[in-house]
């Protein structure tokens, strides 16, 4: 059997399948979910809009209020405001944020609070004009329930932040009816890692409602549409786009988080900022009615270039500033929608002067270009928009644009809109993430194998003079009965051994006058086989990754442990210290540092052997 059999591409899970069931699970709760919040949004857009008690599908742009029209928005605002303060705080927000900070730094832990109200809060808020979509508010709701339901199990969590995601992700999926974009989201935004523990789970929670979707909603994209194949014109106009598109992301995103820093020096409580928000939704809505609520009709219409472009401009203007302050107010809503929207609303403005293909394209292209910026997720912006249009075309396009929009933003934006709110709150978020060095090395490549050790058979005043004396050479030792490991001991432990059984020796007989006469004798009467008694050896073994062994120094408080052939017969076959998991990380410094050339381009050799001699003097 080769010495490497224990070296794997991925590492193994025996819980996989249990967390499959249930993930699975959450994926049809999740689309059912989903079916609520959308019935919800359709049933209070009727009853503020029209006074109907009714689940069929209007726009709100299709009332008759008037002057009226004004007062819904506030009145949504007014009552979310009510449910945050006296129901759950978590439900304010666009709560993509909110389940990332569950994630990073609440243990995937969410409330039942969380799954009832979030939908509620946003069916009233969209259903009353707000201009937002139901993903965000989806996306937290789903996370809500997945976490739940991983909470009636004994599972770590780990695996219940997989289920949280599973649950995030499904929701998105049986709203737009993306799969692949919504575990590209995952991925990008939600789990921080790249395992098939997690993946898996969330590409099956995804599945699940991509099936289950077509019972609910039916099936198809949500945009159909065919573009021409671009032309080589279309890559010049793509960098232009990209450019665009990534500017709009970081305005929109410093004017939102500059809007809420307006609201925090309110002097009023942060309760009533909603309904102080949607006065200006509600006007925008008076001037602008198609600017209120979801907008997916709106974004069709751009995209098939529906909507004259003067038109288009001053709906988008509206749109703008309406998402902003009320987004801004802390009210629960969505964010993807509206930047589809914004997006598309863009691409329409540029669509009738880029060179390089049909007009139709660019709306598209500056639809996920803006996404993909704003959210720091351009895998996610462009599988997105394949997955709401299936216009197959347009994916290179697609590719370019939102490539060139993310680079932008990267360089212009410290942070993205999904993690600005969390650093406000005190909790920095890394989103780059990578192979960790000591996932990738194994204890045999970096541990010592030729080891001292110290027979279990020494006594400790032997041991203490032979190893720790003025001529000590190693900090600690193993120490080994019979060729197998019972422990590691240093002069510390050894110490401390001789007072506390000293001590205990000395009260049970002659009382605390006897104790220096105690350790004595223990340290020239016991072996060092006594002072391990009590305690089973703590060890590593060859086959389990650096990163693994570090946590377990880190847990135990140690410094070394000694390496055995397995768990069984505890044969020592090497020692591994803090120092020695230095390694790894010292080689993926020098990687990502160290800059050399291994050969010279021709010209270069070239104009330094025809350069010219410098004149003396």
């Amino acid at each position: 059997m080769s010495t490497d059999a224990h070296k794997r591409d991925f590492s193994a899970n025996a819980r996989l399948p249990g967390i499959f069931a249930l993930a699975a699970c959450i994926g049809a709760v999740s689309t059912l979910a989903a079916f609520v919040l959308l019935n919800l949004i359709r049933l209070f857009t009727n009853l503020f809009f029209f006074g109907t008690l009714s689940f069929a599908e209007r726009s709100p742009a299709g009332n008759t209020l008037g002057l009226w029209v004004i007062g819904v928005p506030v009145l949504g605002g007014l009552i979310v405001g009510l449910i945050a303060r006296y129901g759950s705080e978590k439900i304010r927000g666009h709560g993509i944020p909110e389940a990332i900070e569950a994630i990073l730094f609440g243990k995937s832990r969410m409330s039942p609070k969380v799954a009832v109200l979030k939908p509620l809060s946003s069916g009233i808020v969209i259903g009353s004009g707000g201009p937002f979509g139901a993903e965000g508010p989806i996306i937290m709701t789903g996370g809500a329930l997945g976490s739940l339901i991983a909470q009636c199990f004994k599972v770590t969590a780990a695996e219940r932040k997989t289920l949280l995601v599973a649950g995030a992700a499904a929701g998105m999926t049986a709203v737009f009816g993306t799969p692949v974009a919504a575990v590209l989201l995952a991925v990008e935004l939600l789990l921080f890692e790249w395992r098939p523990r997690s993946f898996l789970p969330v590409a099956i929670a995804c599945a699940v409602a991509g099936f289950a979707r077509a019972l609910c909603f039916g099936a198809g994209p949500l945009f159909p549409l065919d573009t021409a194949v671009p032309d080589a014109w279309a890559l010049l106009s793509c960098v232009i786009a990209g450019l665009l598109s990534g500017a709009l992301a970081s305005g929109l995103s410093a004017a939102l988080y500059k809007t809420e820093d307006l609201f925090g020096k309110l002097p009023i409580h942060w309760m009533w900022w909603p309904a102080l928000g949607a006065v200006v939704v509600g006007i925008g809505g008076w001037l602008e009615p198609r600017a209120l609520g979801v907008g997916y009709d709106v974004i069709g219409d751009l995209l098939h270039q529906h909507i004259a472009v003067q038109i288009a401009l001053a709906l988008l203007a509206v749109k703008a500033v309406m998402w902003v302050v009320a987004l801004g107010s802390g009210t629960s809503g969505g964010v993807l929608a509206p930047l589809l929207m914004l997006g598309a609303g863009l691409g329409t403005l540029l669509s009738h002067w880029l060179p390089g293909n049909e007009p139709a394209l660019w709306p598209l292209v500056c639809m996920a270009a803006t996404l993909g910026a704003t959210l720091g997720a351009p895998l996610t912006a462009i599988v997105f928009a394949f997955g709401l249009t299936h216009d197959s075309n347009a994916l290179l396009p697609l590719l370019t644009a939102t490539l060139v929009a993310h680079g932008f933003s990267a360089v212009v934006m410290r942070r993205s809109i999904m993690t600005e709110k969390i650093a406000r709150r005190g909790y920095h978020i890394y989103r780059e993430y990578g192979v960790d060095p000591l996932e990738r090395h194994y204890v045999d490549e970096v541990m010592t194998t030729e080891v001292e050790t110290i027979d279990a058979g020494l006594t400790v005043g032997a041991a203490l003079d032979a190893y720790f004396g003025s001529g000590q050479l190693h900090r600690a030792y193993p120490v080994v009965r019979a060729g197998a490991v019972i422990g590691v001991v240093d002069r510390a432990m050894l110490e401390r051994f001789c007072r506390v059984e000293g001590e205990a020796k000395a009260e049970a007989s002659a009382g605390a006058s006897g104790n220096n006469d105690a350790r004595r004798a223990l340290k020239h009467a016991s072996t060092l086989a006594a002072v391990f008694e009590r305690t089973a050896p703590a060890f590593a073994l060859r086959s389990e990754t650096c990163r693994l062994v570090a946590t377990r120094l880190a847990v135990q408080g140690l410094e070394r442990l000694p390496v055995v052939a397995d768990a069984q017969s505890l044969r020592l076959v090497g020692i591994v210290s803090r120092s020695d998991l230095v390694k790894p990380s010292l080689a993926h410094f020098e990687e990502e540092h160290k800059r050399e050339r291994f050969r010279r381009l021709p010209i270069a050799s070239a104009k330094r052997r025809f350069a010219p001699v410098g004149k003396a003097g």
